[in-house]
């Protein structure tokens, strides 16, 4: 009996292919269970840096490592058959010139079996994803608010209003030219997500910017209630978990207290089974 063939994972071809089609659906992960729940509903899985802030509790995702991200890279590889994995490449690597950046995302991708990698920044990127796509190395690239530069942009604000929306579209184009197969824009006016989606020849994934982008993608811990710090305005809440967790938490450290758990069906007696 032959064994059941594994589902083949999307390439980053495939998920460019999906641009105008059905919209591509994309979750954050960073441990393996996570990325078990996620695979069959997902076409892409973004290893993100936002773990620095909802896994291990810095105040913003510019504390994320490279070796951070190779760690949850690796366990969310192990929970995935059918979705691709695409990791963010962190504050720092890939900025001072292509060839750091190539360094880097050859690491990532070489020890996480990545299908691409994701990294920020708009027309002053451009050269480095030319460079890496160049060399055998996908990019998705993540255009408006880069939350790696929020201390020059001055916080998580709306990007692309006004005059900057003409600054934004030529981020978008730019990373388009240079060779990226999608890009994430993140937080910015719905009708100039719509207006660069339909200008863009490659898929745009929405975070906090239009239902006619391309897809979307939303942090995994926000949409299930797990992180609760705080709740931008274009996440939605699809469960409540944090709540359930800390009532579930409750509950067992009352019994404890109680010495009504361990019960008799959780322990074990004194006969022996021959």
């Amino acid at each position: 009996m032959s064994a059941t063939a594994r589902p083949k994972a999307p390439m980053p071809d495939d998920i460019r292919a999906m641009k105008g089609g059905t919209p591509i659906v994309s979750l954050t992960a960073y441990t393996t269970p996570m990325a078990k729940m996620m695979d069959k509903h997902c076409d892409f899985v973004l290893v993100g840096d936002s773990l620095a802030m909802v896994v291990h509790g810095l105040p913003s995702t510019l504390e994320a490592t490279l070796e951070m991200m190779i760690l949850h890279g690796q366990a969310v590889a192990r929970g995935l058959q059918s979705a691709m994995m695409v990791v963010d490449m962190p504050f720092g690597s890939y900025e001072e010139d292509p060839q750091q950046a190539f360094r880097n995302a050859a690491r990532v991708m070489r020890e996480t079996g990545a299908g691409a990698v994701k990294l920020e920044g708009g027309e002053t990127m451009a050269e480095t994803i030319a460079f890496l796509t160049a060399r055998g190395i996908p990019v998705m690239a993540h255009v408006g608010l880069t939350p790696q530069s929020i201390n020059t942009l001055g916080g998580y604000k709306v990007q692309g209003r006004g005059d900057a929306a003409r600054q934004l579209t030529a981020d978008a184009k730019a990373v388009s030219d240079a060779g990226a197969f999608a890009v994430v824009l993140e937080k910015v006016p719905e009708t100039l997500a719509n207006a660069v989606t339909m200008k863009l020849p490659i898929p745009t994934i929405g975070i906090g910017a239009s239902a006619g982008c391309d897809g979307q993608v939303l942090v995994v811990d926000d949409m299930l209630g797990l992180f609760t710090e705080f709740k931008p305005k274009f996440v939605k809440r699809y469960a409540s978990l944090g709540e359930e967790g800390e009532a579930a938490i409750a509950a067992y450290a009352e019994e404890v207290r109680a010495r009504t758990f361990p019960g008799p069906q959780h322990v074990f007696g004194d006969e022996v089974v021959s």
